[in-house]
């Protein structure tokens, strides 16, 4: 097999990106957008000793699975990878994608429910981030080509809520108007690099990532939104200047409108500012968080420790039922607003909200409620890198009764459920399979929600019950 060559293959099975694979001539190709038990006609792009990759060129047997898909830019973007599936099957693939990364990586055999899925498979994102780059065409404003960050121009997107085409063409106007440079990866120059918005309950929040924050004809980017977007809306500066991935610098300046919005959930009210993490889909993210809240199935004698925490919505929404809660940031306005939201629901006698990194803060609470005879509950629900080490030792160590970790990312959470169950285990700095082991805990639950539909993410629910040997 060599590249650039041009096969006809059989899809045989799909990987953990939810690309299809072709086993041919010694090798497995994995071709995106292609489904189990289609013949395909692909070109070979790349050729490693253990694999290959390809682009699909056409589809000679289609399954019956497969759907038309109405996105222009599908298949250039990277924002989905399932739009051509039918729904149906989108979460059965999703099922299987979770109980695939808990065999191969954590050697766990678990039954997996069924996926959750939301309200609306399309237009569901409350988020959205965009690119703004500068080519030889000009500034541009987009995704990210999959694997790459070559972008993409797009002027709207179907998981994206209906505000989406507004904003982008607000500021294509303010682009053309001002002449305003994209960013520049190579050489760190540009005007604009970054766009992002989030919508609160019908209000926008929209944030300019800029190289200075006297850029040019802001004032009258103000005008061009209110124009353009028919929704309530705040502008927000961020001054980014260092050559990173990472989307925001350190420096906010509100240009326009509140500071922040309020919502509620679960019969939680809360506020979210332009730093505040929140999940991109609000009714799979109302389903999910009840679910966690009957999963730790608190009661006046337990004390519920909620792991990045966020903004502290899912903190208050436990506190309800437990003796106490105990919120974990590593984020600011975040805590800050964590904490405005157990004053404004009645509920600061019952949470405490901690600044800091979770590694460095988890295992001292925990020895502390612990040592006060307290039961205690441990929700996790990290970024996608998964939990740090220390956090799940200190776990094991403590003996905790009941674990309830949500996660956006199977593979890493297989990997920290296998080191709480014991199945895998650290051995001279590497994670590997533990040959033989003593249960620690039970895996009672494991359930996908369809957060993400027509992508190949997946959050998922896992609870775990501490098993008594002594028993």
């Amino acid at each position: 097999m060599e590249k650039n060559e041009e096969k006809i293959g059989l899809v045989v099975g799909l990987g953990a990106n939810c690309e299809g694979i072709v086993k041919q001539d010694g090798m497995v190709v994995f071709v995106p957008f292609t489904l189990v038990g289609e013949k395909i006609r692909y070109k070979v792009l790349k050729v490693t000793s253990k694999c290959a990759y390809g682009k699909l060129i056409e589809v000679l047997t289609p399954a019956e699975m497969r759907v038309r898909v109405n996105c222009q830019f599908y298949g250039k973007c990277g924002g989905c990878q399932l739009q051509h599936v039918k729904y149906v099957n989108q979460l059965k693939i999703k099922e299987e994608t979770v109980a695939n990364c808990f065999n191969k990586i954590a050697n766990l055999n678990v039954n997996v429910k069924p996926t959750v899925k939301g309200d609306n498979q399309f237009r569901y994102r409350n988020k959205l981030q965009l690119p703004v780059g500068n080519t030889k065409n000009g500034t541009v404003i987009g995704f990210y080509a999959e694997n790459s960050h070559r972008i993409v121009p797009i002027n709207d997107c179907l998981i994206n809520a209906p505000w989406t085409a507004d904003v982008i063409s607000a500021f294509k106007a303010y682009i053309d108007e001002f002449d305003i440079k994209g960013y520049n990866e190579t050489d760190g120059s540009g005007e604009l690099r970054e766009i992002t918005v989030k919508e609160i309950k019908g209000s926008l929040i929209i944030t300019a990532v800029v190289l200075d924050e006297n850029i040019r004809g802001k004032n009258r980017l103000v005008e061009i939104l209110s124009e353009c977007v028919k929704y309530k809306f705040s502008l927000y500066l961020n001054v980014n200047k260092k050559n990173t991935n990472v989307i925001y610098g350190d420096k906010f300046i509100l240009l326009y409108g509140a500071k922040d919005y309020s919502s509620d959930m679960l019969g939680i009210k809360y506020k979210i500012g332009v730093q505040s993490f929140m999940q991109v889909n609000n009714s799979v993210c109302a389903k999910l968080y009840s679910a966690v809240r009957d999963a730790v199935c608190a009661d006046e004698n337990t004390v519920v420790i909620d792991a990045y925490s966020g903004a502290g919505l899912m903190t208050a929404l436990l506190a309800k039922q437990a003796k106490k809660a105990i919120g974990i940031e590593i984020v600011p306005e975040a805590v800050k607003c964590a904490n405005e939201l157990a004053v404004q629901n009645g509920l600061e006698d019952k949470i405490t909200n901690y600044l800091g990194k979770c590694e460095d803060i988890l295992p001292k609470i925990i020895e502390k409620e612990k040592a006060e005879n307290n039961n205690v509950c441990v929700v996790l629900d990290p970024p996608r890198k998964g939990c740090d080490l220390k956090v799940i030792n200190s776990i094991i160590e403590n003996d905790i009764d009941r674990v309830v970790y949500v996660s956006c990312k199977p593979s890493t959470l297989a990997r920290d459920v296998g080191l709480l169950v014991g199945s895998l285990e650290q051995v001279n700095g590497e994670i590997v399979k533990a040959k033989e082991y003593k249960e620690r805990y039970t895996v009672s639950l494991v359930r996908p929600y369809d957060m993400f539909a027509n992508t190949k993410h997946v959050e998922t629910l896992v609870c775990l019950t501490r098993v008594n040997h002594n028993i």
